[in-house]
């Protein structure tokens, strides 16, 4: 009876699913934050949307650039260790060689199959190198195209999670319902349940327990606005 094919499915997009989550979390709370604490002391939903869009500019460029910062730093520190690895590799074979004998001790492996295994690794300097990035200092090769990716889609997403709190700022008064407490209850509505929803789809690709971090990212979400707006109402 033939054996039913075996597929494995894993996630491999982790980087991105990081920059969106990094750029949506914030993008959907601070200008909710910045929102809610300016209800509290302004009287025309026209200043909050202003502020609330230059917020939204500020903010995508700022964490934009962190995240293309961020992505540099990580290639410049993987090119600093691959040279080192390669001068150890030159300088010290022995040491390094050793190196690769007890790592492989680790993964069980004993006697002459480690002699014949280091035997074969350091035959070769490029694959000695990327034996020891790996599984010595847990290092991969960056994609030489993953700065301006993370900082589009850090800055793309920070725009996008941005825009959620302040649309009833712009849509109801269009709509003849100019009052900020309107406004400011249909943003909570809103925003609480994309919160809730980005939160339940970040948890599907990040813990298994998706509702938990539903309700966390709400929870977050929701105490940033309301000590905003509780200041704010405070000072003014």
């Amino acid at each position: 009876m033939p054996q039913t094919p075996h597929v494995e499915k894993h996630f491999t997009s982790s980087e991105t699913v990081r920059d969106i989550v990094i750029g949506m979390s914030d993008g959907l709370t601070v200008p909710f934050a910045l929102a809610a604490g300016l209800s509290g002391a302004v009287q025309t939903t026209g200043v909050i949307v202003t502020a609330g869009f230059a917020e939204i500019a500020a903010g995508a460029i700022a964490m934009g650039l962190g995240g293309y910062l961020a992505a540099k730093t990580d290639a410049e520190h993987f090119a600093s260790e691959q040279a080192r690895e390669e001068r150890e590799t030159h300088d010290v074979p022995e040491v390094e060689a050793a190196e690769v004998a007890e790592i492989l001790r680790e993964y069980g492996l004993d006697g002459e199959t480690i002699d014949r295994a280091v035997t074969a690794i350091r035959s070769d300097r490029k694959r000695w190198v990327d034996f020891m990035m790996k599984f010595e200092l847990g290092l991969e090769p960056p994609d030489p195209k993953r700065a301006a990716a993370s900082a589009s889609t850090i800055a793309a997403s920070y725009v996008a999670g941005g825009l959620v709190p302040l649309a009833p700022y712009i849509v109801l008064p269009w709509l003849g319902f100019p009052s900020i407490r309107q406004a400011l209850i249909g943003s909570i509505l809103v925003t609480l349940a994309a919160l809730a929803l980005f939160g339940y789809i970040k948890g599907r690709f990040t813990t298994p327990r998706p509702w938990r971090s539903a309700w966390q990212t709400v929870a977050v979400g929701g105490v940033a606005a309301a000590t905003a707006f509780a200041v704010a109402k405070a000072i003014g």
